[in-house]
């Protein structure tokens, strides 16, 4: 992990350059000396969290956007690396792949249930849906007092702002990829 004096140096200097802005310009923004802004930018200094919000404030960013590492443009996820949810003595096993951000408006999770596995889940906030696709086995989901089967090579897409539930009832284990994806 960077130290964070550096992730703030190189989120400025590329802030910076990005709205075409000088040293001075940012200072007269900011409140921030025009010495104190390329300090920072060169990793040289260490700004307190009052300066931090100062410029944030003064170039109209989240506090976050400054002090967040930025993510690679390309991330491999190993299942072992994951921390795995159960559910049902450990007969319905949910894999975070992809948990939600802020800045993304959904998650992506792969599940395992076994032969007879159960979960029973509450309403999600408003407008959110649900997206599963069946790679093996096949899976019941029960929603709107309506029940669909889905086989391996299926997918379905239902509204999960209700109770849902879902149920493993094939004889050999289910795999799936589910996306909730939340509205605005």
């Amino acid at each position: 992990m960077q130290e964070i004096h550096l992730v703030i140096a190189k989120n400025l200097k590329m802030l910076r350059e990005s709205k075409k802005l000088s040293l001075e310009k940012v200072a007269e923004l900011t409140g921030v000396s025009k010495t104190m802004i390329g300090q920072i930018e060169r990793g040289e200094s260490a700004p307190t969290i009052t300066t931090i919000w100062k410029i944030a404030n003064g170039l109209k960013i989240s506090f976050t956007v400054l002090i967040n590492q930025p993510q690679p443009d390309t991330i491999v996820v190993s299942k072992s690396n994951i921390q795995v949810l159960s559910e049902d003595d450990g007969k319905y096993r949910v894999y975070p792949h992809f948990p939600f951000e802020d800045s993304k408006r959904f998650e992506i999770y792969s599940v395992e249930i076994d032969p007879g596995g159960f979960l029973s889940a509450d309403a999600h906030m408003a407008g959110t849906e649900e997206l599963l696709t069946i790679f093996d086995g096949e899976l019941t989901i029960r929603v709107n007092d309506e029940e669909y089967t889905v086989r391996s090579g299926d997918s379905i897409r239902f509204k999960a702002d209700r109770p849902h539930s879902y149920e493993n009832s094939g004889d050999i284990m289910t795999r799936l990829s589910m996306v909730l994806y939340y509205p605005n």
